[in-house]
């Protein structure tokens, strides 16, 4: 596999348009499509957004989150890493009201779920205390 430099960002809100970037460069690199970049780069950030607000200042903590692309020959991977509080998205409960009327859902809890479910395979892992959070795109 192939990767590009990855980056180290401070852990607050001014850093993800720094990761959005990173991601669209990420991207071009492969040819993604504007659909799947655009999918791509909304799980990366909400995914992000909540590293920065839950497991960095909601915890008092401050700390940087590193990303990382790597190239196969059929898909891309981008790579978030933290060392805020553990929080594995993928057991996040689907949203249940998603067939009522908008007026009727619950506010919240939609943007995990479509970050997880707007790329090809979403992995969380947990290494001691850093946090792993894998967004996987088919390129073929």
């Amino acid at each position: 596999m192939e990767s590009i430099e990855s980056i180290k960002v401070p852990g607050d809100l001014k850093s993800l348009d720094v990761i959005s970037d990173y991601v669209t460069t990420a991207a071009k690199k492969v040819n993604l499509d504007s659909k799947r970049t655009y999918k791509l780069r909304l799980a990366v950030d909400e995914i992000a957004t909540n590293i920065v607000i839950h497991g960095y200042e909601a915890a008092g903590i401050q700390g940087n989150i590193k990303c990382q692309a790597e190239f196969g020959e059929e898909n891309l991977s981008i790579y978030l890493e933290d060392r805020g509080m553990q929080y594995d998205a993928t057991l996040e409960a689907k949203p249940d009201d998603l067939n009522k009327p908008l007026e009727e859902r619950h506010i919240g809890g939609l943007g995990i779920y479509l970050a997880i479910n707007g790329v090809d395979k979403y992995i969380y892992e947990r290494h001691g205390n850093v946090n792993r959070n894998i967004f996987i795109v088919n390129t073929k």
